[in-house]
């Protein structure tokens, strides 16, 4: 299962076909720089990632690492046709059971909003529906076609959609457990930021131990629920601040960090600056 951090979203760089006659092989690569989707719409490619075996048949994909080799492991036993989409991110991303989850950092715009979220992807998998995963990738083709900026921006699209249709088939973000608890623990504090929470609360909330949801958000967004909290009410708070003429006091208040000075000591530690310096700089007199 491959982890991505978003934003931003991989991005669509090239896409291709083939087709391999009897005794045909897959050429043999070695840390190419980017992720290599392949779907098999007959016949049968066999490779090997690093000792670890990919047979892709008919109907199937498999998503080929960016810094590790893979090779053919025999050559083909019947005419086999295939797309293979280059694609690649600049964001952080992880193998599943390979890595310590990533820690997300904190930017430095002053009002960017960004909510970042996992986007889970299997290595491989059959498509339920492959014609129209097919259709996809000659749409991909036929756009590839037109060098033109319009032409780049639909490919962008159509890519992030095939990914989503990859995803929603194989069920990948349904059967993710850890997935599933920390967006139900990240959605119960965005609904109540603004309240005095606690572990036990949320506990209570989503009926987990505090320890296990934890774990669960730790893998999933790179931190604890105190400091998804806290980034959440940080940003709020910078909305108000540069939005309203509400008193720092009142602010503090309505994004609940229930006293003046811990709001103020917990806003300077995660941006660097107090409040009202944040006040000053983004808001004209």
């Amino acid at each position: 299962m491959f982890q991505f951090i978003c934003p931003p979203l991989p991005h669509f760089m090239q896409v291709g076909e083939d087709t391999y006659p009897v005794f045909g092989k897959h050429a043999d690569r070695s840390n190419i720089g980017v992720f290599d989707l392949i779907v098999v719409t007959r016949g049968c490619l066999y490779m090997e990632e690093e000792q670890r075996e990919i047979d892709i048949s008919g109907g199937h994909y498999a998503i080929l690492r960016p810094d590790r080799a893979h090779r053919t492991t025999k050559p083909c036993s019947e005419e086999t046709h295939f797309y293979w989409l280059h694609f690649h991110t600049v964001g952080p991303w992880n193998a599943a059971n390979e890595k310590e989850p990533f820690t997300l950092s904190k930017h430095e715009l002053p009002f960017a909003q960004i909510e970042y979220f996992p986007f889970h992807l299997p290595r491989q998998g059959k498509l339920p529906t492959p014609q129209a995963i097919e259709e996809k990738m000659h749409e991909l083709l036929q756009l590839q076609e037109q060098p033109s900026l319009h032409s780049r921006w639909s490919q962008q699209q159509l890519f992030h959609t095939l990914l989503q249709m990859l995803q929603e088939e194989s069920g990948a973000a349904a059967d993710n457990p850890y997935l599933q608890i920390a967006e139900a623990a990240a959605l119960f504090f965005r609904r109540h930021y603004q309240d005095p929470l606690s572990y036990k609360l949320m506990a209570e909330e989503l009926h987990f131990h505090p320890n296990y949801i934890a774990i669960c958000m730790k893998k999933t967004f790179g931190c604890t629920p105190l400091e998804y909290l806290t980034r959440y009410r940080i940003d709020k708070a910078k909305q108000l601040l540069i939005h309203t003429n509400e008193p720092i006091g009142k602010i503090a208040e309505d994004t609940g960090f229930g006293s003046f000075p811990y709001f103020i000591r917990s806003f300077s530690k995660h941006t660097g600056t107090k409040p009202k310096a944040f006040r000053k700089q983004y808001r004209s007199n």
